[in-house]
């Protein structure tokens, strides 16, 4: 005969991996969703006041702006500019 301690343990286990099971079942159904829904709704919105901001800053036709990228690094050559020339004969 099995001890019934071995029992007890393993019915235990095996309601602890239920409640694991169905409570991992919940969170992927219902509430996975829902953080998923949030997210995408809060990118749209982001989105969209890009789009109002690029379009109020909207350029004219024949207008010409010139942007420069303020993450470009200089580079600080101590000999100067090169210039490659070529022989000339």
């Amino acid at each position: 005969m099995i001890p019934t301690i071995l029992i007890i343990g393993f019915i235990r286990t095996v309601i602890i991996i239920l409640i694991v099971f169905y409570g991992f079942r919940l969170i992927t159904r219902y509430i996975l969703p829902l953080f998923v829904q949030k997210t995408i709704r809060d990118m749209q919105t982001k989105m969209q006041q890009q789009m109002r901001e690029q379009q109020r800053q909207g350029k004219r036709e024949g207008e010409v702006t010139i942007e420069s990228n303020k993450n470009q690094q200089r580079n600080n050559v101590k000999d100067g500019e090169y210039v490659d020339f070529e022989e000339v004969e």
